[in-house]
Protein backbone atom coordinates (compact mmCIF):
# COMPACT_ATOMS: atom_id res chain seq x y z
CA UNK A 1 0.00 0.00 0.00
CA UNK A 2 1.32 3.47 -0.76
CA UNK A 3 2.46 6.06 1.79
CA UNK A 4 0.84 8.86 2.20
CA UNK A 5 2.67 11.82 2.27
CA UNK A 6 2.39 14.05 5.22
CA UNK A 7 3.17 17.84 4.71
CA UNK A 8 5.72 19.82 6.52
CA UNK A 9 5.68 23.50 7.14
CA UNK A 10 8.17 25.39 8.34
CA UNK A 11 7.59 27.40 12.23
CA UNK A 12 8.59 31.21 11.37
CA UNK A 13 9.77 31.35 15.22
CA UNK A 14 12.13 28.28 15.89
CA UNK A 15 12.80 27.51 11.63
CA UNK A 16 12.06 23.84 12.19
CA UNK A 17 10.01 21.80 9.52
CA UNK A 18 6.85 19.98 11.59
CA UNK A 19 3.68 18.51 10.69
CA UNK A 20 0.60 21.08 9.83
CA UNK A 21 -0.92 19.41 13.08
CA UNK A 22 1.94 20.34 15.19
CA UNK A 23 1.74 24.12 14.20
CA UNK A 24 -0.55 26.74 14.13
CA UNK A 25 -1.50 28.95 10.85
CA UNK A 26 -1.96 32.79 11.53
CA UNK A 27 -3.19 34.39 8.46
CA UNK A 28 -3.71 37.99 7.74
CA UNK A 29 -6.79 37.88 5.36
CA UNK A 30 -7.49 40.81 2.13
CA UNK A 31 -8.94 42.95 4.65
CA UNK A 32 -5.86 42.89 6.69
CA UNK A 33 -7.64 41.31 9.62
CA UNK A 34 -5.14 38.51 11.04
CA UNK A 35 -6.96 35.95 13.33
CA UNK A 36 -5.99 32.13 14.33
CA UNK A 37 -6.98 29.87 11.04
CA UNK A 38 -7.34 26.50 12.92
CA UNK A 39 -8.68 24.59 9.86
CA UNK A 40 -5.70 25.58 7.57
CA UNK A 41 -7.56 26.71 4.79
CA UNK A 42 -8.44 30.48 5.52
CA UNK A 43 -7.74 32.62 2.40
CA UNK A 44 -4.90 35.01 2.53
CA UNK A 45 -1.58 35.08 3.82
CA UNK A 46 -0.44 32.55 5.94
CA UNK A 47 2.87 31.97 8.62
CA UNK A 48 3.05 28.92 10.90
CA UNK A 49 4.22 28.53 14.61
CA UNK A 50 4.89 26.43 16.97
CA UNK A 51 2.23 25.13 19.24
CA UNK A 52 4.32 25.47 22.03
CA UNK A 53 4.69 28.80 24.74
CA UNK A 54 8.14 28.95 24.24
CA UNK A 55 7.75 29.11 19.91
CA UNK A 56 4.78 31.77 21.07
CA UNK A 57 6.58 34.01 24.18
CA UNK A 58 9.70 34.25 21.12
CA UNK A 59 7.41 35.14 18.45
CA UNK A 60 6.01 38.09 20.96
CA UNK A 61 9.75 39.05 21.69
CA UNK A 62 11.30 39.41 18.36
CA UNK A 63 7.87 40.42 16.81
CA UNK A 64 8.30 37.68 13.64
CA UNK A 65 5.15 37.37 13.04
CA UNK A 66 4.80 41.30 12.68
CA UNK A 67 7.28 40.78 10.13
CA UNK A 68 6.25 37.59 8.41
CA UNK A 69 2.59 38.97 8.08
CA UNK A 70 3.51 42.55 7.15
CA UNK A 71 1.36 44.27 9.74
CA UNK A 72 1.15 45.11 13.53
CA UNK A 73 -0.21 41.86 15.27
CA UNK A 74 -2.74 43.17 18.69
CA UNK A 75 -2.22 41.55 22.16
CA UNK A 76 -5.69 39.84 21.71
CA UNK A 77 -4.11 37.28 18.76
CA UNK A 78 -1.51 36.42 20.54
CA UNK A 79 -3.84 35.78 23.75
CA UNK A 80 -6.20 33.64 21.48
CA UNK A 81 -2.99 31.96 20.63
CA UNK A 82 -1.92 30.73 24.28
CA UNK A 83 -5.52 29.60 24.96
CA UNK A 84 -5.32 27.43 22.11
CA UNK A 85 -1.92 26.10 23.02
CA UNK A 86 -2.95 26.00 26.27
CA UNK A 87 -5.96 23.76 25.30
Amino acid sequence: MKQKKIPLRTCVVTREKLEKKDLLRIVKNNEGKVFVDESGKANGRGAYIKKSIDALEKAIKTKVLDKNLETTISDEVYEEIRKIIER
